[in-house]
């Protein structure tokens, strides 16, 4: 079945392109495929179908069909893995910011599933399907760092528990925008899908519980430096709980800043801890803070 997906511009993007608005709206889908959507009248501006370059306006209604992903397209790719730790049941990859976790409508790919059936052949969990295959949890394309996949159906059932059961520790860097004055704090408002703008996430009355702990690393003059812990695993959670503080994450083209200094996301997924599905051994994990963080409190941070 074709998937819907309806947006609504804001004013903040009148005058936008339609193909653009598109690409950040929807950045799980290629600039490609949604450039056939156009172009197969699959994508409506108020019930009409639009050209590429159409200048949107404010509340112009978005509708976008989105064809059933194709399972059988998805096949190993020779993609470099910055592996962290790997043995017979899981392994952990440290991965770059940019990269998809996993196909999507019009993506087959480029994404870390790709490279993981290049990387581990035939051993990889299939629970969550062809398309997931290992995938247990996932981290955004913009975001980067630790993320834990599993070689097997046992390993799989038993890190997914864990991530049920809040047991799965996840620590992450983020530069914020503004100076935080609390030096810690805990976040727990409901994440729901935006009521005006269905491909964002917001805190919302009825939301799925979401909790996010965080620790001031480093205070400057107009930003800064967190460390976030999720106690739950909402999409876009730390992104959205930022924002509803009125300090949203630097880089984030979604619920970030227009006039951000940078367009990369400053979002990296640094600790992973974990008990081994099959020893009971307790792993602990650590990144270190990637470049693009080094170099923006160098240059941009005064």
């Amino acid at each position: 079945m074709e998937e819907e997906v309806t947006l609504t511009v804001s004013e903040d993007l009148s005058g936008e392109r339609l193909d653009r608005f598109l690409s950040e709206a929807l950045n799980n889908l290629s600039r490609s495929l949604i450039q056939k959507l156009i172009e197969k009248h699959q994508v409506l501006v108020n019930e009409k179908p639009s050209k590429s370059g159409y200048k949107l306006r404010a509340d112009d209604k978005v509708l976008v069909s989105i064809p059933e992903p194709e399972e059988a397209r998805v096949k190993p790719e020779a993609i470099e893995l910055d592996v962290f730790f790997e043995d017979k049941d899981v392994i952990v990859i440290n991965k770059v910011q940019g990269m998809i976790t996993h196909p999507a409508s019009g993506i087959y790919e480029g994404t870390l599933v790709n490279a993981l059936l290049n990387h581990c052949k035939s051993s990889l969990s299939g629970i969550n399907g062809v398309l997931r295959p290992g995938i247990v949890h996932r981290l955004d394309k913009e975001t980067s760092g630790l993320i834990i996949a599993c070689k097997n159906d046992q390993a799989h059932s038993e890190i997914a528990k864990q991530i049920h059961e809040r047991e799965l520790k996840r620590h992450y860097l983020a530069i914020v925008h503004g100076k935080v004055i609390h030096d810690r704090g805990t976040i727990n408002k409901p994440i729901g899908r935006d009521k005006i703008h269905r491909h964002r996430m917001a805190v919302v009355n009825g939301g799925r519980n979401a909790i996010t702990h965080w620790n001031v690393l480093k205070k400057f003059d107009k930003f800064t430096l967190l460390e976030c812990m999720l106690e739950t695993g909402r999409t876009h959670q730390i992104r959205v709980h930022m924002k509803s503080l009125g300090h949203p994450v630097v880089g984030d083209i979604v619920y970030g800043k227009k006039s951000d200094p940078v367009k990369k996301m400053m979002l990296h997924a640094y600790k992973l801890g974990f008990v081994h599905p099959r020893t009971k051994k307790e792993i602990k994990l650590e990144a270190e803070m990637p470049s693009r963080f080094k170099e923006f409190l160098m240059n941009v941070v005064k």
